[in-house]
């Protein structure tokens, strides 16, 4: 770990270099380049250069105890030597997590898609209070949501909504929000009283940029209609409305939301760039099935993830078995806590897994 830490330190000191020469800042994408390679190091090197330190602290108070010459500063020295034990050990522990392949997607956008499943009108009600709950959610983190596209229910839920999330680091903490919840309540449409439990996929997917996804221009069927919902006689009565099929994959988006026919398209076009990545990735994954279900967040909108139980006031994650009495707050977009617990799981399974 040593030696790998020494070279990444020096890659460090390298681009530092580099990003301070006005011939490389002249070219401003290559100093771009630069600038983020060394970002990405620097929380690893200021890590590393700490634990030294610490390592270094721990030889001079061995040498102080060592000597023997002040039997009180050997005392000092013995003191601090257990501290400067502990902080090397957590040092340790932190630098083998950065030195973690770090997910590609972690940084990208994220296209969130949430369907109503089983139970009905219930199941469309659901699914707009997960919207709500993730709406809350991006507002705490001071992310940015645009609806691409949605289609409601007569009694206001949501049959589907697709989403775009912008910010920091977004897909690092949305990932692992892709699968069924199930809901346990008494819908307001049943009037006996009973618990009725339904539920509602969400999907999470990193926004592919044009780089990422290349799409060949005549593999692409583009339909055109008159929206339908919300919007009024403009929208309702002119085909604004666009639906693009992929041919080799047979993948479909519609994209009624804006009164624009090119701006649906435009949105269209980068839904379509993320189904055709995830579907690469399901399928490079699935060679590597034994790896991917050891993983917390595989990502997998089929597996049953989470329940969220209202006459208990409960929400119960099952792939880490963690249960909050503390519903409401959840729904209000309190997610921080449920979000940590996966990810700390995820870190170690996946240091398990290089071990």
């Amino acid at each position: 770990m040593i030696e790998k830490l020494t070279a990444l330190e020096e890659k460090y000191e390298e681009l530092t270099g580099l990003v301070s020469d006005p011939a490389i800042m002249a070219d401003q994408p290559t100093w771009q380049k630069y600038i983020k390679a060394r970002s990405d190091l620097e929380e690893m090197v200021m890590t590393f250069r700490e634990y030294k330190q610490c390592l270094q602290g721990i030889e001079d108070a061995k040498q102080i105890i060592r000597d023997k010459e002040d039997p009180e500063m050997a005392e000092l020295a013995a003191l601090e030597l257990d501290e400067l034990k502990e902080k090397s050990q957590a040092f340790q522990d932190q630098l083998h997590l950065l030195l973690l392949p770090k997910d590609p997607n972690d940084q990208k956008n994220v296209i969130l898609e949430i369907r109503a499943g089983t139970g009905g009108d219930e199941a469309g009600l659901f699914a707009s209070d997960l919207f709500k709950m993730y709406s809350r959610y991006a507002e705490r983190q001071g992310w940015h949501m645009e609806i691409m596209d949605a289609s409601y229910t007569d009694l206001g839920g949501l049959k589907e909504i697709i989403v775009l999330m912008e910010g920091r680091g977004v897909f690092s903490r949305m990932k692992y929000e892709s699968g069924v919840h199930r809901v346990q309540r008494v819908p307001s449409t049943e009037s006996s009283g009973r618990i009725h439990t339904s539920a509602a996929t969400v999907a999470v997917l990193p926004e592919a940029e044009e780089v990422d996804v290349e799409i060949n221009p005549n593999d692409i069927r583009i339909d055109v209609f008159c929206a339908t919902g919300p919007g009024g006689q403009c929208v309702n009565t002119t085909q604004s409305a666009v639906r693009l099929t992929h041919i080799p994959t047979g993948i479909v988006v519609s994209c009624q939301d804006e009164k624009s026919q090119h701006k649906n398209k435009d949105k269209g076009m980068r839904v379509l760039r993320a189904r055709i990545m995830e579907k690469r990735q399901q399928e490079l994954a699935s060679s590597e099935a034994s790896t991917r279900k050891s993983m917390v967040g595989s990502g997998d909108r089929s597996e049953r993830i989470r329940t969220y139980n209202f006459p208990q006031g409960r929400v119960t994650d099952h792939r880490v078995g963690l249960t909050l009495h503390r519903l409401e707050w959840i729904l209000q977009g309190d997610l921080d806590e449920i979000i940590d617990a996966l990810i700390t799981d995820d870190q170690a399974q996946r240091l398990k897994n290089v071990e």
